[in-house]
């Protein structure tokens, strides 16, 4: 009985998370953080190499596209974590240089912009 209590309780969990989505919310703020670059004369480095705004954008929504398909992304945060933060080829971490401020992790400016868009929206 208890055996069977824990596996109908691990069945409902898994079901659970294979069918999570991001909400409307969430996926607006994961739009904007994308478009994010494409505004910006900001340079995204990705393994060693830097791209522009257009670039960055292409690769940050084919990631964001992958994780929806895997029901592996369920918030803006989520998404900064899994997807624009590092690579998943290398392990290493993404980078953001704008013109007038310094180079940072692209995971403190995505996290930036993105209580930027909080704070904007009521």
């Amino acid at each position: 009985m208890k055996h069977s209590l824990l596996l109908a309780l691990a069945l409902a969990l898994a079901s659970g998370v294979a069918s999570a989505a991001p909400s409307a919310d969430a996926r607006r703020e994961i739009a904007q953080l994308i478009r994010s670059l494409d505004g910006s004369q900001c340079q995204f480095q990705r393994n060693g190499s830097w791209y522009g705004p257009a670039d960055a954008r292409s690769h940050l929504q084919r990631k964001y596209d992958y994780l929806l398909k895997k029901n592996m992304v369920d918030t803006a945060e989520q998404f900064i974590e899994r997807a624009a933060s590092q690579s998943s080829m290398s392990g290493k971490a993404y980078r953001i240089r704008c013109p007038g401020q310094p180079e940072q992790t692209s995971a403190a400016w995505f996290g930036a912009r993105l209580q930027a868009l909080r704070q904007r929206t009521p």
